[in-house]
């Protein structure tokens, strides 16, 4: 116990000594005592033999002063620390996962290994940046981050080179979505596709691993995202050029140029230095759907500047205009009126455009395509790639413009209409549309005629067109108008029968009774079926039984007519107004037997009054006679 006493008291000795001599070294470094543990090494480190234990067991004065001016002047030895501070340490251990620093505190910091990854070479004794986050965790150790100090270092210099519009260097890492990543000063900087180069780059990957020289052109300071760019570079160096390039540029002036790149709109030329754009209507004279048709990339070609802006820097070039127009190459002996085979080579709704030379184009309207009148597609007559067969129908060579039309290659139908459909005559036609008025029919294509809702049926009372028939269906008509000019035929289906109401005058008399069903409630009262297929209406009041009930759909029962319109095809009817006749008929007949008994009685007593006043005794009998015989007479 002894022996160990004076080893403690020899380091505890040593290690003052050494913090008076040396205090700005670290604390690890003032405590070799803990090295110090052979038992046979402890008599040669005891520097005073005459150690005051008990003083020391006791915290009284040792080496000529108190325990607290003691771990003052250590403290004092060892570095301040600033949490949030990037620090430079010395790297005193490295292990598989963790790096160990001293940053001259009074514990090492510990760093995980993955963070110098990107220095493979990393060796103890060699100086790194670290960033304090804490000076102690939950464990008392020193949290210390290298990662965090590179970035702040390397966020301050980015900015600065923003700032300044400095040139720097970055590393390209890897490929992503859209462009580049590239290290940057130990960040991570995106590099977009188009700021590549100024010309469009089809293999991004022979860029990987490379180092080059970049512009930062954002920042991002929220989200600490970095945009950079190698294309502002190229554009400061070809602006010069472009300037020169502009100034000595004419309307009309011929260049060579190189396929830079194509668009589904256009082809951008490089003209050495400087883009100009052919827009796809002015690569050639025929019809082109695509650019790549006509160009290839990097082919050279010459071209003529048709505008330029020196402001904006664009010019608009052609290619087609090095060539003549096929305009002028057109027969001149070409009239309107001509027959022409050309290639459809563009379809629209309205119409379609046909090619009858490389270059000429003529436009056949959708209503030039039939005779008929129904609005249609022109995809429902042609679609692209159709040879077709067209006539001339206006023809404006300084405009360049050509009308045609196929309908004119077949006889118009309307020309011999009286004949062909004379009024009177009966046809079969497809039912084409419903309208509220009627039903449009066609009887042949470009011949369409109209059946008005009203001469659908002589019997039915229809409100709408569909109940009758159905769009498709074949319908037999007859031509009741012709109107030539405006090419309209009115048409009519019920009168392929006799009217049947001629025959329904003499069946459906006023006050004549049939049996109806209720075959629809309305608002204002039933449609009841009669015999026959005729209809008839009854109002609500009408409709009442003798019971006092109100009839209800589908009942069956007696009706009589009270009104019969034959040019209005109206027939009204009522049920009550049965029963109330007979009461009426009844009422009437004992009204009537009222009547003649009062009259009787009147007769009676103007008769037997007058003689009762000359009666005498011997009349009694002839009197009583006569009473026997008028009573006889009126049973």
């Amino acid at each position: 116990m002894e022996e160990n006493k004076v080893i403690e008291g020899a380091a505890v000795e040593n290690a003052a000594l050494e913090a008076e001599a040396k205090p700005a070294k670290p604390a690890k470094e003032a405590k070799p005592a803990k090295e110090a543990k052979p038992a046979e090494e402890a008599p040669k480190r005891v520097a005073n033999e005459d150690f005051n234990w008990d003083a020391f067991e006791n915290d009284l004065d040792l080496y000529g002063g108190n325990k607290e001016a003691v771990e003052q002047k250590y403290d004092e030895s060892l570095s301040n620390v600033q949490v949030g501070e990037v620090v430079e340490g010395t790297v005193v251990g490295i292990t598989k996962r963790e790096v160990i620093v001293n940053i001259g505190y009074k514990s090492e910091g510990i760093i995980p290994i993955a963070e110098f990854r990107y220095n493979p070479e990393l060796a103890v004794g060699e100086k790194v940046e670290v960033y304090v986050e804490s000076a102690e965790d939950k464990k008392g150790q020193l949290v210390l981050s290298h990662k965090n100090a590179r970035q702040l270092k390397s966020w301050d210099r980015v900015n600065q080179a923003l700032e300044n519009d400095e040139i720097i260097k970055g590393y390209i890492k890897c490929r992503t979505k859209g462009g580049m990543i590239v290290d940057v000063f130990g960040i991570e900087a995106f590099l977009p596709g188009s700021q590549i180069d100024v010309k469009p780059i089809r293999d991004y990957d022979m860029y990987v691993d490379k180092t080059m020289e970049f512009k930062v052109v954002k920042i991002n300071q929220e989200f600490r995202n970095v945009v950079v760019s190698h294309k502002a570079l190229i554009e400061e160096e070809l602006e010069a050029q472009k300037k020169e390039i502009m100034s000595k540029l004419e309307k009309g002036q011929i260049l060579e140029g190189t396929v830079k790149n194509i668009t589904s709109y256009g082809v951008f030329i490089d003209l050495g230095g400087v883009d100009g754009l052919i827009h796809i209507t002015d690569l050639s004279w025929g019809r082109v759907n695509h650019p790549e048709e006509v160009v290839q990339l990097d082919q050279k070609l010459n071209v003529v500047i048709l505008d330029f802006d020196d402001t904006k820097k664009r010019i608009a070039l052609g290619l087609k205009q090095l060539s003549p127009h096929p305009w002028e190459a057109l027969d001149p002996n070409l009239k309107v009126g001509d027959v022409v085979k050309g290639k459809v080579v563009m379809m629209y709704d309205y119409g379609a455009f046909i090619e009858i030379a490389p270059g000429v184009e003529g436009l056949i309207h959708v209503s030039e395509m039939s005779w008929s009148q129904h609005l249609r597609s022109a995809q429902d007559f042609m679609k692209v790639g159709d040879e077709v067969e067209a006539v001339i129908l206006t023809l404006d060579r300084e405009e360049r413009k050509m009308s045609l039309g196929i309908k004119q290659l077949k006889p118009d139908p309307w020309e011999d209409i009286e004949t062909k459909y004379a009024v009177g005559s009966r046809h079969h036609a497809k039912v084409r549309n419903f309208t509220n008025f009627g039903v449009f029919v066609e009887i042949e294509e470009g011949v369409d005629g109209l059946i008005h809702i009203s001469d659908l049926s002589w019997t039915k009372k229809i409100k709408h067109p569909s109940e009758f028939t159905q769009i498709g269906a074949d319908i037999e008509v007859q031509v009741l108008e012709i109107d030539k000019e405006n090419r309209r035929l009115s048409l009519g289906h019920k009168q392929l029968e006799e009217n049947p109401w001629d025959v329904f005058e003499g069946i459906f008399t006023v006050d004549s009774i049939h049996e109806g069903t209720i075959i629809e409630m309305l608002d204002k009262g039933a449609v009841i079926a009669l015999p026959y297929g005729v209809e008839g209406f009854a109002t609500p009041k009408h409709l009442v039984k003798q019971d006092g009930t109100q009839a209800q759909l589908e009942e069956k029962l007696p009706f009589k007519v009270i009104e019969f319109n034959k040019d209005a095809k109206r027939i009204i009817l009522s049920h009550s107004r049965i029963f109330e006749d007979e009461a009426k008929a009844e009422a009437k007949k004992e009204n009537a037997a009222k009547k003649a008994a009062k009259k009787a009685a009147k007769a009676d007593d103007a008769i037997v009054t007058p003689q009762m006043e000359k009666t005498t005794l011997g009349d009694i009998d002839a009197l009583a006679a006569l009473k026997e015989k008028l009573d006889a007479e009126k049973k």
